[in-house]
């Protein structure tokens, strides 16, 4: 009887309890403001906070790809661009972006901060919530969003130039990514100009941050030149392996799991049920791509390059992305299969086209990043919504604009302090000549034959 009666009290406690929810439920399609206004903070706090973790994942991918006596340089290039692109696009870049944007570029003022109604409420005054919450979201959480995004623009230059370039020439290119070139590409899609104007459809990226980051390293890639002795005399190339095949693959997941901020992030919002349903859409459609890329890699690099190649899958994987990048929030799942296996074929192929055409990528980001991103801008068009016109005429403009822009700088930081070390530099590693200081201090360096005959020639001169 004693047991009877405590179960008719927990029901009577809980039923009205459970009415409300179901009432709520009912009554309201979304969270009151102030609620909204938290979640959507929240989610660009935490999927920013994603991103930025990315640059974990390039640092390992791009230190294990390069031979030992390049990690370490690879350790300051990457944690050196994420803070100078955190500097750069707060002074400058942000503003250039999304401040009063005509249909080519935004305000040339300097700094960003938060808004005089939030500075009021941080003060104490109480009264300035209701014009804060005019606002969907605070202003520095958005702020950080899109800051984390220009630093991995960043980062896909890094891989490309690896073992050559000089390190401060590097930071000094990526000053001028972070500041100007990204900001104005930016400004023409997201921030309002014109080819937003034109319904240019990039809903993460494919090509504002990846094709972008992929033609400024084609420029550095060309301006630079190769390694040493990668493409020999007789036409054949030089094949150095990554020093550090774990680590490359700890990359690739951890850029994985950051794809879902990277993607999800996107959705701009978090207040609602819809736009839960869209993250959930979104996050699914990036796993299926990344997926899809890597079994589509694993299946043709046999073939193509005479063995499975891992670095190929996992390169597979990042091209697979990039390509659903442009449109994860499709409805149709097996159509982020479709794009992200075509990205992966895209990748793997890209590789022997590069080799072909004496074009020296270290990480093979140019294949996954800016090929595999300008097939995921017009696959738009599949299932997206997209127009195959404006979405070409996006893919021309940006990549027109962002080559012949970064070919001039890369050239101009030439010609003021020099791009590539030195070819005894080269030899000796980049690690104890520029930083002095190995990754790998108890390993014992031995000379590249490859390599032997032009460090003692160049140590003659």
């Amino acid at each position: 009887m004693k047991v009877e009666k405590r179960k008719l009290e927990r029901l009577l406690i809980w039923l009205p309890i459970i009415g409300t929810c179901l009432y709520s439920s009912a009554a309201n399609a979304a969270v009151e403001s102030e609620t909204a206004f938290i979640f959507n903070s929240f989610s660009f706090l935490l999927w920013g906070a994603f991103v930025m973790w990315m640059c974990a994942g390039f640092t390992m991918l791009e230190a294990g790809s390069v031979r030992t006596k390049n990690a370490s340089v690879i350790c300051m290039k990457n944690i050196g661009l994420y803070s100078i692109a955190g500097i750069t696009f707060y002074l400058f870049g942000y503003n250039l972006m999304y401040v009063d944007v005509n249909n080519f570029i935004g305000s040339f003022t300097l700094f960003y901060s938060s808004t005089p109604e939030e500075i009021a409420l941080l003060e104490g005054n109480a009264e300035a919530l209701t014009d804060v919450l005019e606002s969907d979201y605070s202003t520095m959480s958005n702020w950080f969003f899109q800051m984390v995004f220009v630093a991995t623009t960043a980062s896909i230059v890094s891989g490309t130039l690896a073992e050559r370039v000089k390190l401060w020439s590097f930071f000094a290119f990526t000053a001028v990514l972070t500041t100007i070139i990204y900001p104005v590409v930016g400004a023409w899609t997201w921030g309002g100009g014109w080819l937003h104007q034109l319904e240019f459809k990039d809903f993460a990226g494919s090509t504002i941050v990846h094709s972008t980051g992929g033609w400024a390293a084609l420029a550095g890639a060309i301006a630079v030149g190769s390694r040493m002795n990668k493409f020999r005399k007789d036409g054949s190339v030089k094949n150095t392996p990554p020093s550090n095949v774990p680590a490359v693959t700890l990359g690739v997941f951890i850029l994985w799991l950051g794809w879902f901020g990277f993607n999800g992030g996107s959705q701009l919002a978090l207040d609602s049920a819809i736009n839960v349903v869209a993250m959930s859409v979104i996050l699914v459609n990036t796993n299926l791509a990344a997926a899809a890329g890597v079994l589509v890699a694993v299946s043709i690099s046999r073939p193509l390059l005479g063995r499975v190649d891992l670095m190929a899958v996992l390169n597979g994987a990042i091209a697979g992305l990039v390509a659903i990048t442009a449109g994860p929030d499709i409805a149709a799942h097996h159509w982020a299969i479709v794009i992200g296996g075509v990205g992966g074929l895209i990748s793997t192929v890209g590789i022997k086209v590069l080799e072909t055409m004496k074009i020296d990528d270290v990480v093979g980001a140019i294949p996954a990043h800016l090929f595999a991103g300008v097939w995921g801008t017009l696959a738009v068009c599949i299932a997206a919504g997209g127009n195959f016109m404006v979405q070409l005429t996006g893919v021309v403009a940006i990549g027109a604009f962002t080559f012949v822009t970064s070919f001039i700088v890369w050239k101009l930081i030439g010609a003021l302090i020099g791009l590539r070390v030195t070819l005894a530099v080269e030899e000796l590693g980049q690690d104890v000549a520029e930083l002095g200081i190995e990754a790998y201090p108890e390993f014992v360096i031995m000379p590249d034959e490859d390599d032997l005959g032009v460090y003692e020639s160049d140590e003659k001169s």
